[in-house]
């Protein structure tokens, strides 16, 4: 910790990090100066536990920001059935700048915030598009739902709450007969018979504001009340703007960021993640059920 004008700028210890400040203390004693590295240790107030969390958020506000402005670039580049080199030129040099901003925040992520996949994931995406010359920028259309049944679905590896909540939904409502793939986020091609979700151009994927679990549920045409809580909830956390304000949303998002810890393999989280959507549903059928029986015994 260093102590400016009554302020304390905390660093993690690390190796790299000592070594830096050896380096430093040389620089000073060469010059003529004196100087000590010291780990200091607070003894009241703030814990470590407190502290790394405080870098946690941080960062993770950060990546939230940087993910809106990819957002932003990217509806630009769908905006257009094709792209002029004029427009993939700029839309290029948008993205150079936004890789250069994920860098700097990586770069002071000492603790792996949340959101730094999603970001990452976002920008890999945005770059495969502008890679694509001539192609069409509208998102593929998913073919009729009839003929969804036993398909292949791919995603992205490392899932967390949308991918986690998108197969969920796929196996127990759209296929039951679902069979998962988990590919890295870049230089996918799908195979004949495959179906792709919440990933570069995949025919299930954001819509707009919408995430890829909303997207599914009005493309199934879904209409079960207690989906639509899950879907609420899934974009409060997954999209991070609070448009529906739902409680449960942190609470949901503490869990799955648990879940991501303690199980490193996709096919693991999808099945502790199932096993959460499926007491999540079941609790909002429930209170659905019993708010209607409520309704009907009114005068």
């Amino acid at each position: 910790a260093v102590a400016v004008k009554n302020s304390v700028y905390a660093l993690p210890r690390s190796e790299q990090a000592l070594e830096d400040f050896q380096w430093v203390v040389r620089e000073i004693t060469e010059g003529g100066g004196e100087g000590a590295v010291c780990e200091a240790h607070f003894v009241e107030g703030l814990s470590d536990v407190e502290v790394t969390e405080l870098f946690r958020v941080a960062r993770e506000s950060d990546y939230a920001q940087l993910a809106q402005d990819v957002r932003s670039v990217r509806e630009v580049a769908r905006a257009a059935t094709t792209l002029t080199n004029e427009q993939r030129a700029e839309l290029a040099t948008q993205v150079k700048r936004l890789k250069r901003q994920f860098s700097q925040i990586v770069a002071i992520d000492f603790f792996e915030a949340p959101n730094r996949e999603t970001a990452q994931a976002l920008i890999t995406e945005l770059e495969e598009r502008l890679a694509q010359p001539g192609q069409d920028q509208r998102p593929t259309r998913a073919p009729a739902l009839a003929k969804l049944n036993g398909r292949t679905w791919v995603t992205r590896e490392g899932i967390k709450i949308d991918r986690i909540a998108s197969a969920w939904l796929i196996r127990r409502f759209i296929d039951a007969k679902a069979r998962f793939k988990f590919v890295p986020a870049r230089g996918y091609r799908p195979k004949g018979g495959e179906l792709r979700f919440d990933m570069f151009d995949a025919e299930f994927t954001h819509e707009g504001d919408q995430c890829t679990f909303e997207v599914l549920l009005v493309r199934s045409g879904l209409q079960d009340p207690a989906l639509r809580h899950l879907a609420e909830i899934v974009h409060d956390i997954d999209l991070k703007d609070s448009k529906y304000g739902r409680d449960e949303a942190a609470g949901v998002s503490r869990l799955i960021d648990g879940l991501a810890i303690t199980n490193k393999k996709d096919s693991a989280r999808l099945a502790r993640g199932s096993a959460l959507f499926d007491d999540l549903y079941e609790n909002f059928r429930q209170s659905e059920r019993s708010g209607r029986q409520a309704e009907s015994k009114r005068p």
